[in-house]
């Protein structure tokens, strides 16, 4: 496989390339899995990840900021901790969600095998 190329035909989103691609995926899937959840829960569930073992608290706080600052997660509430401070709550955003969808579809394969409406309806959605 040549380097750039994706794999299997489909197209990458640039939240899911880089150094952070990694952290960035298992985030979403806590999240999606989980549902609303703090920093320190969904930091404790990466490390709970073969390949992700030796993240530090700090970098997950900081790519979960930098997820939100891009559009991806949203704060959805507050939780009151063992420590008694409140701590917020994280959830995905529609555009999050959509990021996962699309990054697991081989477009190759979607355009040859879906029929002619869906393809009318999904360039009036990217058009508009």
């Amino acid at each position: 496989m040549a380097k750039g190329k994706a794999k299997s035909g489909s197209a990458r989103i640039s939240v899911f390339k880089g150094r952070e691609a990694r952290l960035n995926r298992a985030i979403f899937h806590i999240l999606a899995l989980k549902g609303p959840l703090t920093i320190y829960e969904v930091c404790k569930e990466v490390k709970a990840q073969k390949g992700l073992r030796h993240t530090k608290y700090t970098n997950a706080n900081r790519r979960m900021r930098a997820l939100e600052d891009l559009g991806y997660l949203e704060k959805t509430g507050t939780k009151k901790t063992q420590a008694g401070f409140q701590a917020v709550l994280y959830q995905l955003t529609s555009r999050a969600y959509l990021a996962l969808l699309l990054n697991q579809i081989n477009l190759d394969n979607f355009t040859q095998t879906v029929g002619e409406d869906i393809i009318i309806t999904m360039l009036a959605a990217l058009m508009s």
